[in-house]
């Protein structure tokens, strides 16, 4: 059983920044696909980046390149998001997921971010 907390969401100003933090417990991530999604009102559940860890590489969503950076920190087993240039369409509830198999089984309770224009 994996259990995951997210931290660091808050208000913003457009351009501001913020960092995310998403630690877990019950196992090890170095080997475990991590992602962050997003959930704006009235809208369904968005992939935001991720990263398999073992291929070494992330992914990101086309609307957040260039902008949001993944990094993990293997000794803290924390995986954040580094969030710049934050626009008012990045508003959304923040979640952490971890994978098993081929599913995203495993989910925070989410971080709110909200940026101000």
């Amino acid at each position: 059983q994996v259990q995951l907390i997210e931290s660091g969401g808050g208000v913003v100003q457009l351009g501001g920044s913020l960092r995310l933090s998403c630690a877990a417990s019950g196992r090890a991530l170095s080997s475990t696909p991590m992602a962050w999604f997003r959930q704006a009102s009235g809208k369904e559940r968005e992939f935001v980046a991720g990263s398999a860890w073992s291929r070494g590489d992330a992914k990101y969503a086309d609307s957040v390149k260039g902008r949001f950076a993944l990094s993990r920190d293997s000794a803290k087993n924390t995986i954040d998001l580094q969030m710049n240039n934050l626009k008012p369409e990045d508003t959304a509830v923040y979640y952490c997921a971890a994978k098993h198999g081929s599913e995203w089984a495993y989910w925070g309770q989410g971080t709110q971010v909200t940026v101000s224009s």
